[in-house]
């Protein structure tokens, strides 16, 4: 979509924000409005540059008859070419998902018992980073393991305002290996284990529909660590999509419908995600960028706690606070993703 076509929707917009009809249908208000905020940095941006070309072209007539005009001239000179580079960085096609919130899954990999703690690092490490950000956070369904940690979590991560959460949180799939000396370990010596990260934009009801008829579902008794059963009833979870063979576990809650609704908001995302990725692949349009990533076996990053030093591998990124990334201070590392895509595609379209 051009400019002229933005300016238009955007127009347009205001007028259908502006009739109070609309605001009876609470869904079509916050679409229209979610819209409307993500036009309005673009279209201000524009009407600012429009400006100050007019204010140009007024301050070199006049400065003839005054030199203070030419001196207002060039800084209105100055200013116009990063107006132009702010605009063309915000005409930039969006990821679709970005103000879309996410559920992630840390599951334990490679290296026993001391994988499956720092599954649980990286889950605190994520919710201390919601939490920073005043994200609302939920734990929708875990395994944990003997020791405290996570063979399996899954979590719910919704934003309160404007800025999604896949929109930062979206790099974060992939393998993450640790090195550190494991509490397993007597002998004081280092070794590299690793866990799996999936992250999926969080799917409406209107995003997927799901048929009943294809779905298989199984009740069976909730375990904790060591397989134990913690409860007496049938209350745990399993549904099979059967077209795809996708298949969501639930166990958390004391309801079997609390663990169904729970199995069912992760199906929906898992779904979305495979959709998209099989239209993507339809339309030929591959993700090409370097930090965003379809395998999802890709190692991502390396946490080395000998030496405090965390390491994005997509990109380059390295730091020496590996103990204050893990306390959810984050922002420096997705930074650097976000950075890098935003390079890519200024690339694909200059």
């Amino acid at each position: 979509m051009n400019l002229d076509e933005l300016l238009k929707e955007y127009s347009e917009l205001e007028l259908k924000l502006a009739d109070p009809a609309v605001h009876a249908d609470q869904n079509k208000a916050r679409t229209l409005g979610r819209r409307y905020s993500q036009l309005t940095p673009i279209v201000g941006t524009y009407r600012e540059l429009e400006s100050s070309r007019e204010d140009l072209t007024a301050a070199k007539e006049l400065a003839g008859e005054d030199e203070g005009f030419a001196a207002e001239a060039a800084e209105i000179e100055e200013r116009i070419p990063q107006l132009e580079d702010k605009l063309r960085h915000l005409l930039i096609p969006r990821d679709p998902n970005d103000d879309k919130d996410i559920i992630m899954e840390i599951k334990a990999g490679e290296g026993g018992e001391e994988s499956a703690l720092f599954a649980g690092d990286l889950l605190r490490m994520y919710l201390r980073y919601a939490e920073r950000l005043g994200w609302k956070t939920e734990v929708i369904d875990s395994q944990p393991s003997d020791l405290g940690g996570y063979k399996d979590v899954t979590v719910g991560i919704r934003a309160k305002g404007d800025e999604g959460v896949w929109s930062r949180l979206k790099y974060e799939g992939g393998v993450h290996r640790v090195q550190r000396v494991p509490v397993t370990e007597s002998q004081g010596r280092i070794h590299t284990s690793a866990a799996g990260v999936l992250v999926y934009p969080e799917a409406e009801e209107v995003d997927v529909q799901i048929d009943s008829n294809d779905l298989r579902i199984d009740v069976y008794r909730s375990s904790g660590p060591g397989g134990q059963s913690v409860n007496t009833t049938d209350s745990a979870v399993r549904i099979t999509h059967l077209p795809t063979g996708v298949v969501v576990s639930c166990q958390n809650e004391k309801s079997q419908l609390q663990n169904k609704e729970s199995a069912l908001r992760i199906l929906r995302a898992r779904l979305l995600a495979i959709a998209q990725e099989q239209a993507e692949a339809a339309a030929q349009a591959e993700r090409k960028s370097q930090v965003r990533t379809v395998d999802r076996s890709e190692r991502v990053r390396t946490y080395n706690f000998p030496e405090n030093r965390i390491s994005d591998h997509r990109v380059g990124f390295k730091a020496y606070n590996l103990d204050q990334v893990l306390d959810g201070e984050l922002n420096a590392v997705t930074q650097a993703l976000i950075d890098a895509e935003m390079a890519e595609k200024l690339a694909q379209h200059s």
